[in-house]
């Protein structure tokens, strides 16, 4: 999976303690769950029961940004596509606060959160979607019938790295590597995974800010 390569947690015998916030269906909770190559004992939250697999984890179901665990509780903490959904900027850093708050001083956390500046929002598969002002998203969403209510949040990369900071996280950002590693896993072989094998680094970090999703390994600051 993209974000255990992404962690780059290194063996050990004791299992890594670990925190996903925004279950979902279930299905990364139940694969860090029963991973063989590493050992990790799960816990995973959300606001709304929507499991489809439940094995390998336990669940707490939670009612807002706060998280019911004590202070560096965790290993490893993921937020994986959660944050555009929580609320206004105070309600976003409120949540990377509690990641910050549970995180172990050694610990490693991963955030993925969509890019405003996406091509395609991909929630509702609507061009231009994210790039509207707020109060055009809405109506624009209705008018292609897709929904009645615009609730995300997208941040581009400097309002999160803004926000990553204020909540007292280090961050480094992995979205070159990430979008490597998806290439690698869902479309090997591809022309787009050959090319990209043979572009350097250097030549791919400017394209970060346009990236549909920007990810980020985080520490304590």
């Amino acid at each position: 999976m993209k974000i255990e390569q992404l962690l780059a947690l290194p063996p050990r015998l004791e299992p890594y303690r670990l925190l996903e916030i925004g279950t979902g269906s279930g299905g990364i909770a139940h694969y860090f769950g029963v991973q063989a190559t590493h050992r990790y004992d799960v816990t995973a939250v959300d606001v709304v029961d929507q499991r489809l697999v439940h094995d390998g984890y336990r669940y707490v179901q939670v009612a807002g940004a706060a998280l019911p665990f004590e202070d560096r509780a965790f290993d490893v903490v993921v937020t994986n596509h959660v944050i555009e959904h929580v609320g206004d900027e105070a309600a976003q850093l409120a949540h990377l606060q509690e990641v910050r708050r549970v995180l172990k001083p050694d610990g490693v956390g991963y955030l993925a959160v969509p890019n405003r500046w996406m091509l395609v929002e991909p929630h509702y598969r609507l061009p231009f979607l994210s790039w509207l002002p707020r109060g055009w998203r809405t109506p624009y969403l209705q008018a292609a019938r897709r929904g009645r209510h615009y609730d995300c949040e997208p941040l581009t990369l400097g309002e999160i790295e803004t926000l990553l900071a204020e909540a007292g996280l280090a961050f480094e950002n992995v979205c070159v590597p990430a979008w490597r590693a998806t290439l690698d896993i869902e479309r090997p072989g591809s022309r787009m995974a050959k090319c990209l094998k043979v572009v350097p680094d250097s030549c791919l970090t400017p394209l970060r800010p346009m990236i549909p999703t920007l990810i980020y390994r985080l520490k304590r600051a």
